[in-house]
């Protein structure tokens, strides 16, 4: 399936934590990263969206949180951009892990 990404991730990787979560939820990283990379930040209050949407024209740090289908909080966070305007990782992780 082809998404339309507002920004490319970099190298993707996952907590331990975050895996686990997601496994006894059921779901699949992907869904997750999927919203994240379409700019539809989850559940972040309306000021981080708008740093994120910002983020989107100056290359900084993105951050999204969403909830699992048994309610547990996970966070995607995409590093900012280096100097050639690429960034380098984005993670899923627990807020606990950050």
């Amino acid at each position: 399936m082809s998404i339309a990404m507002k920004f490319q991730p970099g190298q993707v990787v996952a907590t331990p934590g975050a895996l686990a979560a997601l496994g006894r939820a059921g779901q699949e990283p992907l869904f997750f990263l999927q919203r994240h990379l379409r700019g539809d930040w989850g559940e972040v209050d309306a000021e981080d969206w708008s740093l994120n949407d910002e983020a989107l024209r100056d290359g900084s740090r993105l951050l999204s949180a969403y909830r699992t289908l048994h309610g547990e909080k996970l966070w995607i966070i995409t590093d900012g951009e280096d100097d050639n305007g690429q960034r380098a990782s984005t993670c899923l992780l627990l807020p606990d892990e950050y």
